[in-house]
């Protein structure tokens, strides 16, 4: 990244060193000469001040007071000459040796105005020059001339060379000591803002996971700063955006359950209306023909009307039964009615249903064969079991064929008691089976129709077998078709 956060703080870093060193390169380049030259002043002016005490209290000849001259003198690399003159001699009072000759001179260039100095700054009692060495040009001093308040002259010197040696001394220092200050800065600076740069990098991913929806992502970083107290807000954040998210993904589910449960609802009764209305049609059809025929006098012998009565009775019989079953299954769909749960005898039950039945049995000229044992108890709603099983009975009359034999067995199995109707005649064709629980569904209309079915028994044999939470079923065989259903027999 050209704008990335670390290389910012190392030019930011590396640009400050490099400015402050080019700021002290100034300093020392243009005033540091200067300074040198008003702190050499100084150092002169506080000699003057300890001559000039020393020579008016007559103590200058004392030991003592010559090595604390000379000591002040060596420590601020001041020459110095103090002398008495008058009109043909000169009497040195005060001097360095080292340089003796050659400040005698000096001094008597500034006695006949022959200085070859540049004027400074002047006193009342001295005058500060710049002058310069006559063999060597490139030689200068600081030189301070003047009367002590006896009258004696005296002349301090200090050369300037060495301020211009150590400034250039101290910038090829500067340099050196910049140059590793540069590289081990920005060594270092590079580390360091790593520290910084890659817990914000893992927050950059860590945004970037969140907005695909990855919650899982956290921040693995430690510390209390502000880095660490972000990455665990992004955390609390990743959190509480999962639950939220979550939330709303269940109330998205739920609300499209909710809608698909509104479209089968609603296509339930689309259908239901559509059943109901092509059930009912043909018998209020029937009816009101017959009806009409009657009212009209169509047929005046009392045979015929007869008939006619029938057909109208047997018709409303059949819408009534039909009305009949659809609101007990409307009331086992919708789970409005409560099972009665008692422990009771299936056979008696089961034997109850076929004597009840046994005129039907003669019309449709079957033979009934009851397989089971003496007594098999079971847990269940007696009323719902007995609709069920009638309603199988009752559907292997209408549809035995071939031999005419009918067959029920009672099968104990474990904890369980499985009851199968048998009816001999044609199987059931494969592609109908599946649809044989739905609501107005015939596989033979013509023949459902004969015997007055409207399709609804075996519906409400599937809702009362799942109010139940019980197993149920059809197989086919090749001389017939079997229904059967199980109930709970747990003790």
């Amino acid at each position: 990244m050209a704008k990335s956060i670390k290389r910012q703080l190392v030019v930011v870093f590396v640009g400050l060193i490099a400015m402050l060193l080019a700021v002290v390169f100034i300093v020392n380049s243009m005033f540091l000469r200067q300074y040198y030259v008003l702190h050499k002043k100084s150092e002169m002016i506080e000699m003057y001040q300890m001559i000039d005490s020393a020579v008016s209290s007559g103590s200058v000849a004392e030991k003592k007071q010559q090595e604390k001259i000379e000591s002040k003198s060596v420590n601020a690399n001041i020459s110095m000459l103090v002398v008495r003159h008058d009109e043909y001699s000169l009497e040195p009072i005060l001097f360095s040796i080292q340089v003796k000759d050659v400040l005698i001179e000096e001094l008597f260039g500034y006695i006949i105005g022959q200085s070859r100095g540049k004027v400074l700054d002047q006193a009342q009692n001295y005058t500060f020059y710049r002058s310069e060495d006559p063999v060597n040009q490139d030689t200068f001093y600081l030189e301070m001339f003047g009367k002590l308040s006896d009258g004696a002259l005296f002349l301090l010197r200090s050369p300037l060379d060495s301020i211009r040696d150590s400034a250039e001394l101290a910038n090829k220092f500067l340099a050196y000591v910049g140059i590793a200050a540069l590289v081990f800065g920005a060594c270092f600076v590079w580390f360091f803002s790593q520290k910084i740069t890659n817990p914000i990098l893992e927050l950059a991913v860590l945004s970037k996971r969140m907005a695909n929806l990855d919650f899982n992502a956290r921040y693995t970083g430690s510390g209390n700063d502000e880095i660490g107290i972000l990455g665990e807000s992004f955390n609390t954040m990743s959190q509480k955006l999962e639950m939220t998210i979550s939330e709303l993904k269940k109330a998205n589910n739920q609300l499209q359950k909710d809608i698909e449960q509104k479209e089968k609802i609603e296509n339930m009764r689309t259908e239901f209306l559509g059943n109901v209305s092509h059930e009912l049609k043909t018998p209020i059809a029937l009816i009101q023909g017959y009806a009409e025929g009657l009212k009209e006098g169509i047929s005046e012998d009392a045979e015929s009307r007869e008939f006619y009565c029938d057909v109208i009775i047997d018709e409303s019989n059949k819408m009534n039964h039909m009305v009949k079953n659809l609101l007990t299954l409307n009331q086992l769909e919708f789970g409005s009615e409560q099972l009665d749960v008692e422990r009771f005898d299936l056979i008696r039950l089961l034997r109850g249903v076929i004597a009840s039945c046994e005129i039907l049995i003669q019309q449709a000229e079957a033979s009934v064969d009851f397989i089971a044992g003496e007594e098999v108890y079971v847990w269940s709603d007696e009323y719902k079991t007995e609709q069920v099983f009638r309603n199988y009975l009752t559907n292997a009359l209408h549809h035995v064929d071939h031999e005419k034999r009918i067959e029920i067995r009672v099968i104990p199995r474990e904890d369980i008691v499985r009851v199968t109707v048998f009816n001999s005649g044609t199987p059931i064709p494969e592609e109908d089976i599946g649809k044989l629980w739905d609501k107005f569904y015939k596989v033979d209309k013509a023949h459902t129709r004969e015997y007055g079915g409207n399709g609804i028994g075996l519906s409400i044999v599937k809702a009362i077998m799942e109010s139940f939470h019980q197993e149920y079923g059809v197989r086919n065989y090749d001389n017939g078709v079997e229904f059967w259903f199980e109930l709970d027999a747990k003790e």
